[in-house]
């Protein structure tokens, strides 16, 4: 349902967020400003249900997934009342891509879904998402990802430099969670196993 301002009502996004870093920021914030409410839903809620996916394998691997749920939802609500979204105007829920057929239990159909696409994994998400019926909007493609929770989070594995790829919420939320202790021990303890 579109209002009289041009912008929809509802809006949905989606994303892993394994860390939400200033790319994640700018498609949350290109969304909302195109809807009045925004849902952002995190995918893989529990890594461990989510089943492989050939065009994104390394999604399932738990050193690509150290953060909860629950942290990465507190983590986006952080960085998006920071950046001025109001939390009337936000929710932030489960969203199975992996389950396409589920995502009725988290989204309203009549919402409109925004999507960015830089690699085979984008196409196979806009796919899904159009099978299902529902109204898909590419805000932007792009050959290549400019930042990515990958290489923020081997930088945190590594002691190298990562708060700059980060709005400071999120890295409030690392320092309060020890994020980045966490993801360096993991890296440990795979190099000793």
């Amino acid at each position: 349902m579109s209002l009289s301002d041009g912008q929809v009502d509802v809006g949905v996004v989606h994303g892993r967020f394994q860390i939400f870093h200033h790319d994640h920021l700018r498609y949350v914030l290109a969304a909302k400003q195109r809807c009045r409410h925004l849902i952002v839903g995190v995918t893989s809620p529990d890594p461990r249900q989510a089943p492989a996916e050939s065009t994104a394998p390394h999604r399932g691997d738990p050193a690509a997934n150290p953060l909860t749920y629950y942290e990465r939802q507190a983590m986006i609500t952080a960085c998006l009342r920071e950046a001025g979204v109001a939390c009337d105007d936000l929710s932030v829920v489960p969203f199975p891509i992996e389950q396409p057929e589920r995502l009725s239990n988290y989204a309203p159909r009549d919402a409109t879904y925004y999507l960015t696409v830089n690699d085979a994994w984008g196409d196979e998400k806009t796919s899904r998402l159009r099978s299902l019926g529902v109204v898909v909007h590419v805000l932007w493609r792009s050959e290549k990802k400019t930042i990515s929770g990958t290489r923020i989070r081997a930088l945190m594995a590594s002691g190298g430099p990562w708060r700059h790829l980060v709005p400071p919420a999120t890295a409030a939320f690392a320092d309060r969670y020890h994020i980045a202790d966490r993801i360096a021990g993991q890296a440990l303890n795979r190099q000793v196993s």
